[in-house]
């Protein structure tokens, strides 16, 4: 037994707000942020849009073009680091939402590697037999949680969300999936603040030595596409398509060289809606599916790096 991806979708929200615009917000310009990350526009939730709600419309659009309905759907995981709630999980409020009854239903938390994990722990269900079809979602609205007093974080990250559903199929879909952490490294990336005795105490923003994370992104990356790679007995050069964690275009680009693979067979989509933590996966996964370059039989290989430290990665069959 073994599990495929059968159908993507992804969701950004309406508001679009470009460097140009961010430039009168806060000390930065448009060159300033496309020479270092790449961004050119990042997508923001309205205020009354939650992590589940922009998690439902791409879910809806997953399984539509999976072909599959709600009673179908045996277990939903959503990777999120920007819950609705402490509690219930934002999982279960999707499952709601859905009107998927029974299944199990829970969050994982990886930051921006949270989208591997979930599609890992799915696979492990899937090939188990505990079900038939699973739910995946990464969605984030990180512009929660950022200061926009601080230009060295505000500009990387936007809001979004991804999706896909995996089938049990008797042909291999995912053929390998490592992860990783070192909580050791949760000083260079993190969101330090909590909630004690009804109030927030600590930082509740984002912070980050950006040097540092860049550094250990691209080597944890490469080392880590290597690894899922050998436990197939496959080599760089049989990798169709690459999707990194949409982070920065210069960690990309280092991550593809390192690895050896041709710029070009990169899917690439920071540009367009910014650091969406564990929606930019399957955010990037979803476009590419839907314009034609990712095509059935193609194999892709999926990694994320992030707060914790968390990485992994993924080698995926269309």
């Amino acid at each position: 037994m073994y599990s495929r991806i059968i159908g993507t979708g992804s969701y950004l929200p309406a508001n679009v707000v470009t460097n140009a615009e961010l430039a009168t917000r806060v000390d930065t310009s448009d060159e300033w942020i496309r020479s270092r990350t790449g961004i050119c526009q990042r997508h923001l939730a309205a205020p009354d849009q939650t992590s589940s709600m922009l998690a439902a419309e791409a879910a809806q659009r997953a399984m539509t073009a999976a072909g599959v309905t709600p009673e179908q759907i045996g277990l939903v995981i959503v990777a999120t680091s920007t819950p609705d709630f402490i509690f219930p999980s934002t999982a279960c409020l999707l499952q709601a939402r859905l009107g998927i009854k029974r299944s199990p239903a829970f969050d994982v938390q990886a930051v921006c590697s949270g989208f591997v994990y979930a599609l890992d722990i799915a696979d492990k269900f899937v090939r188990s037999g505990s079900c038939s079809h699973a739910l995946v979602v990464g969605a984030e609205v990180f512009s929660r949680i950022l200061d926009w007093n601080d230009r060295g974080t505000c500009v990387l990250f936007g809001d979004g969300a991804g999706a896909v559903v995996l089938a049990a199929s008797d042909k291999p879909g995912i053929h390998a999936s490592v992860l990783h952490a070192d909580g050791s490294h949760a000083g260079i990336l993190s969101t330090p603040g909590q909630i004690r005795g009804g109030k927030v105490t600590g930082d509740p923003f984002l912070r980050m030595d950006g040097q540092a994370v860049f550094k250990f992104a691209v080597r944890v990356l490469d080392e880590v596409g290597r690894e899922a790679l050998a436990i197939c007995n496959m080599r760089p050069a049989d990798v169709d398509w690459l999707i990194p964690h949409q982070a920065n275009v210069r960690i990309l680009e280092a991550t593809a060289k390192k690895l050896g693979i041709d710029p070009s067979h990169v899917v690439i989509t920071v540009d367009r809606h910014a650091n969406t933590s564990a929606a930019s996966i399957p955010l990037a996964l979803d476009l590419a599916v839907r314009d034609g370059r990712i095509k059935p039989g193609q194999k892709i290989l999926l990694e994320g790096v992030g707060g914790g430290f968390t990485w992994g990665a993924a080698l995926v069959e269309m």
